[in-house]
C-alpha cells in the first residue's frame, strides 16, 4: 500500500508555505537548507531543500527550485471539505492574488466544486463531500 503526499517545487517555499497554513489552517512543520546538508554549495546554502507543512490536515512537502519551474494544466490538488463554510473559506483564502478558473459552487452532482490557481501558479480544486440522497 503506497500513501501519496503532494509535493511542491517553490520558488520561495518559506513564504509559500506560509501562504498555504495560513490560508487553510496548519504550520510548517521541518524547514532543512541546502546548508543542513553535507558540502553544501554556497550558491544554494540558504535555499529549501526540504520543508514540511500541514494544512488542512494534510502533509505537505515542499523545497524551493534549483531550475525554472514550468506550471502545467496536467494536474491539480484537489481539497475536499465536509461542510461548505470550510470549503468556501479554503477556496477564498487561496484564491487571493491568484484568479479563479471556476467559483466554488453547487454541482450537478451533488457537491460544491470550484478551480483556481493561486498566486504560485498552482492549481487546487475545492469541493465539498457528496450529499447522497436519501433512499424514499
Amino acid at each position: 500500500m503506497a500513501k501519496l503526499t503532494p509535493y511542491i517545487f517553490s520558488e520561495d517555499a518559506r513564504s509559500q508555505a506560509a501562504f498555504y497554513t495560513e490560508a487553510l489552517g496548519g504550520e510548517v512543520v521541518d524547514v532543512m537548507t541546502f546548508a543542513d546538508g553535507p558540502d553544501p554549495n554556497p550558491e544554494y546554502k540558504d535555499k529549501v531543500m526540504h520543508l514540511s507543512f500541514k494544512a488542512a490536515g494534510i502533509l505537505f512537502y515542499m523545497c524551493d527550485s534549483l531550475w525554472t519551474i514550468e506550471r502545467g494544466n496536467g494536474m491539480a490538488l484537489l481539497l475536499e471539505f465536509s461542510t461548505e463554510e470550510e470549503a468556501y473559506a479554503a477556496f477564498d483564502k487561496l484564491a487571493e492574488g491568484g484568479k479563479v478558473i471556476d467559483a466554488l459552487k453547487q454541482q450537478f452532482w451533488g457537491a460544491h466544486f470550484g478551480q483556481l490557481e493561486d498566486k504560485y501558479g498552482v492549481t487546487w480544486q475545492v469541493m465539498t463531500e457528496m450529499k447522497v440522497p436519501e433512499p424514499s
